[in-house]
Formats: C-alpha cells, sequence, structure tokens
C-alpha cells in the first residue's frame, strides 16, 4: 500500500505563489507518471498537471504558463510551483499516479483570497 502525504498548501492572495511537496511511500516511483489533482466541494476531482518519468510535464489549460511540476526520484517526492495564483485556483489539492491511482492522501488546502 503507498502512503501519499501532500504540503505547502495556504492562504494566499491573488497573485501570489505557493509551493506544493508530495510525498508518496511507493518503491518504485521513478517507474510511474505521476500527477497533481484538485478538488472543490461539491465539484469532481481534476486534473491539474502530469509528469512522465523524464520530468515531462503537462498542465491544464487554465494552469499552463503559471504552474510547474518537478519530480525527484530518488526522494521520492513530487512538486508543483503554483505563480500568480488567482481564486478560482482555491481547492484541496493531491498528488497521486496518472490515471491508475493508488489511495488518495488528505491532500493540502490552497486558498486564494484577499
Amino acid at each position: 500500500q503507498v502512503e501519499i502525504v501532500e504540503s505547502g498548501g495556504g492562504l494566499v492572495q491573488p497573485g501570489g505563489s505557493l509551493r506544493l511537496s508530495c510525498a508518496m511511500s511507493t518503491s518504485d516511483f521513478s517507474g510511474y507518471t505521476m500527477a497533481w489533482y484538485r478538488q472543490v466541494p461539491g465539484k469532481e476531482r481534476e486534473w491539474v498537471a502530469r509528469i512522465t518519468t523524464t520530468g515531462t510535464t503537462v498542465f491544464r489549460n487554465s494552469v499552463n504558463g503559471r504552474f510547474t511540476a518537478s519530480r525527484d526520484n530518488a526522494k521520492k517526492m513530487l512538486f508543483l510551483q503554483m505563480n500568480n495564483l488567482k481564486a478560482e485556483d482555491t481547492a484541496v489539492y493531491y498528488c497521486n499516479r496518472h490515471l491508475t491511482y493508488w489511495d488518495w492522501g488528505p491532500g493540502t488546502q490552497v486558498t486564494v483570497s484577499s
């Protein structure tokens, strides 16, 4: 069973930045494409970004150009740098394997508000 722990969320003003981190316990972290997701209460969880085993990233249109993603395979960690945050980025953010999920972690709350 893979344990996932996200961190780094918080309250930030519009235009601000946050860096999220994600730690996973899997022994084969480097072998999977990973992804970031987010969820707003009452809505389905949505994909935000994915990062391949070699570090290639793809982002949903609404965050493209503002978010970057990276991974540290040795530390089994993912990172999501979020810049120029907007109110609509407010959500609980999760990380997981891309498309075929392990058990979800607790997520980390990101609130963008003035």
